[in-house]
């Protein structure tokens, strides 16, 4: 799989759409109000997203992971655990989103339909892969895949927790983060465990390793 176009003026419209996203979801609708709002022609839509708003949510995904990996670069990591950093660079990627909180709602939403299932992959094999790049891993064959794997249970659950999640400063996402992380991130114990699962996974594992091969 070839990577995910990219360019300012697709960043740009896609964040121009997030407030209108948050109202209208993710219609053509939104994405044509974002186009206005920031200077572009309603026609620009199927020029700059043309399979339309699964195309702009991959590509607002995009540019939440390279933001997500900006702010990774600014934290001590070298006096930090593995287990730690993974934890900081997740928490990371959910405070970019946090202003967007209904966007990624709804941008669930869309991802959880069968037609979308490619897309949903997709962005899942981006975001743990540049989660795992930012902390600087530099892991190859099985460690590669099981760290991935193990990463995607990781934050599935816990985007789902942060959704509902309204303390200060997402506490009780973190709380639980770390819980899922000491529960199911790699330990020596569990290589053999994890060796026969990844051997059975399907496309999405395999795609991981297309994308690895493809940066």
């Amino acid at each position: 799989m070839g990577q995910l176009e990219r360019s300012e003026e697709r960043d740009r419209a896609v964040e121009a759409a997030l407030p209108h996203v948050a109202v209208d979801g993710w219609t053509e609708r939104a994405l044509r109000a974002g186009l206005a709002r920031s200077g572009f022609a309603p026609d620009d839509l199927t020029l700059l997203f043309p399979r339309g708003p699964i195309e702009a949510i991959e590509v607002w995904s995009d540019l939440v992971d390279r933001r997500m990996v900006e702010r990774v670069r600014e934290m001590p990591l070298g006096s930090m655990r593995v287990r730690d950093k993974v934890a900081a660079a997740v928490m990371a990627r959910l405070a970019e989103i946090s202003p967007h909180k209904e966007a990624a709602r709804r941008a669930l939403a869309v991802l959880a339909l069968p037609v979308n299932a490619a897309a949903t992959t997709r962005i899942t094999a981006r975001t743990v892969d540049s989660v795992w790049r930012a902390i600087g891993d530099r892991s190859s064959d099985f460690n590669w895949y099981t760290k991935r794997a193990t990463l995607a249970a990781v934050y599935g659950a816990t985007l789902l927790f942060w959704l509902g999640d309204n303390s200060p400063g997402a506490e009780r996402t973190r709380a639980f983060l770390d819980r899922r992380i000491n529960s199911l991130m790699l330990i020596p114990r569990l290589q053999k465990q994890l060796a026969g699962v990844v051997s059975r996974l399907p496309d999405p594992f395999r795609l991981l390793g297309r994308l690895r091969r493809a940066t």
